[in-house]
């Protein structure tokens, strides 16, 4: 980014000093603390040089006791959470649904949230603001204690008119010779899954991509060189790389993740 931001992003570079999106395999053995990521409006609670936060998740598995917390039930309100807090009571306050592998869930700056005994892969804006509005009661093993709440900053960012989120409705742009579907089409930042046997092409002419493989293995060939790849592997296409062609090894499954310009 510092050195070569143009031939890293392409027409992106004016608009960013930092990459746009943070990218993560989240493996959830328990259950994560309950957030929520302030919107760009929320100016107060963001620190200069951030911004707000939408993310989404893929998710890659599913175990027994897998569970997504995205939204509050339809009577929540500021004082009710505050409340619940006290009380301990506010996982009544949540919905959620159980998830199955290639679910894709969007989940928007002002949404509260957590997650359960699921492995996803996680898009979101490049933003450390996250503010704990609940813990399940975890203790922090180095200091032995609860940790603490961000709960003001958390209900003052909540969106309380959003209601419950489920998984999005995969818009379907291809189905041969290869099935490619658009899972997330955001201001911020787009997820394709792409499932084929066949070759195909990723990337975009002047924009960066990333290629994330799911299933499967296979190469990407560009100017003459190939570069191998196989399941759990990311590349990142830098825009200079413009378009290049993908060539499975037998059924491969990917997610190409465009960024703001291309989304």
């Amino acid at each position: 980014m510092q050195q070569s931001p143009e031939r890293l992003l392409g027409k992106l570079s004016p608009e960013f000093t930092r990459f746009p999106v943070l990218l993560k395999f989240l493996d959830v053995t328990k259950r994560l603390s309950v957030q929520v990521h302030p919107s760009d409006v929320h100016t107060a609670l963001i620190p200069s040089g951030e911004t707000g936060k939408d993310e989404a998740w893929v998710v890659l598995s599913a175990g027994p006791e897998a569970r997504i917390y995205a939204g509050l039930k339809a009577d929540s309100s500021a004082q009710g959470l505050r409340q619940a807090i006290a009380d301990g009571t506010v996982p009544g306050q949540l919905m959620s649904f159980v998830p199955k592998a290639g679910d894709g869930v969007f989940i928007s700056a002002g949404t509260v949230h957590s997650l359960n005994d699921v492995v996803v892969f996680e898009v979101q804006e490049n933003s450390d603001v996250t503010f704990r509005l609940y813990d399940w009661d975890h203790i922090d093993p180095r200091t032995g204690r609860l940790r603490p709440l961000q709960a003001d900053q958390a209900i003052a960012c909540i969106d309380f008119q959003h209601g419950a989120i489920g998984p999005v409705t995969p818009v379907v742009e291809e189905t041969t010779p290869v099935l490619r579907e658009k899972l997330i089409h955001r201001t911020h930042f787009g997820v394709t899954r792409i499932i084929a046997g066949f070759p195909f092409v990723v990337g975009e002419t002047e924009a960066p991509r990333v290629l994330v493989c799911l299933a499967g293995s296979g190469q990407l060939e560009h100017a003459g060189s190939k570069y191998a790849f196989r399941k759990g592997d990311v590349l990142l296409l830098a825009a200079e790389v413009g378009s290049c062609s993908c060539r499975p090894r037998g059924v491969v499954s990917v997610l190409e993740v465009s960024l703001p310009d291309a989304a």
